[in-house]
C-alpha cells in the first residue's frame, strides 16, 4: 500500500469553481478495500489475531473448538482470508493447518501489528 499525496485546497472558495481532489492511487484503494473487507468481521479478525500471536500454524479443529463454530463456517471465513492474501494453509493428514501468509507486505504487517498488538 502506498501513501496518499496531499494537496492543500484553497481556503476561500469561488462560487461555481470546483477544485480537484488530492491524488489517490487507485490500486492502493482497491487493495486496501479488499483487506479491510476481509478483516471487517469479528470471527475473521479473531482468527487473524490468533494466527498473528501463534508460534506455529493452527489446525482448523482448534478454530472450531475455540470459536465454537462448525467446520464449514470456519472454512468459509478462512476462504475469505485466503482470498485477501492474509493466510496460507497446509494439509497434514486429514487436518488443515493455517498460518499468516509469508509474503504479507510491510504495510499490511504494520496494520496488523497496530490492530492486534
Amino acid at each position: 500500500m502506498r501513501g496518499m499525496a496531499v494537496k492543500e485546497l484553497p481556503v476561500l472558495r469561488e462560487r461555481g469553481v470546483c477544485c480537484g481532489l488530492p491524488d489517490v492511487d487507485d490500486e492502493w484503494a482497491e487493495q486496501t478495500s479488499a483487506l479491510m473487507k476481509a478483516l471487517a468481521d469479528p470471527t475473521r479478525l479473531t482468527m487473524i489475531a490468533s494466527l498473528w500471536k501463534a508460534k506455529a500454524p493452527i489446525c482448523i479443529c482448534d478454530f472450531t473448538a475455540g470459536l465454537d463454530l462448525s467446520q464449514p463456517t470456519i472454512s468459509h471465513h478462512m476462504s475469505k482470508l485466503k482470498e485477501a492474501g492474509l493466510v496460507e494453509s497446509e494439509k497434514r493428514g486429514i487436518w488443515v493447518y493455517y498460518r499468516l501468509a509469508g509474503d504479507l507486505d510491510a504495510a499490511t504487517r504494520q496494520l496488523l501489528n497496530k490492530l492486534i498488538a
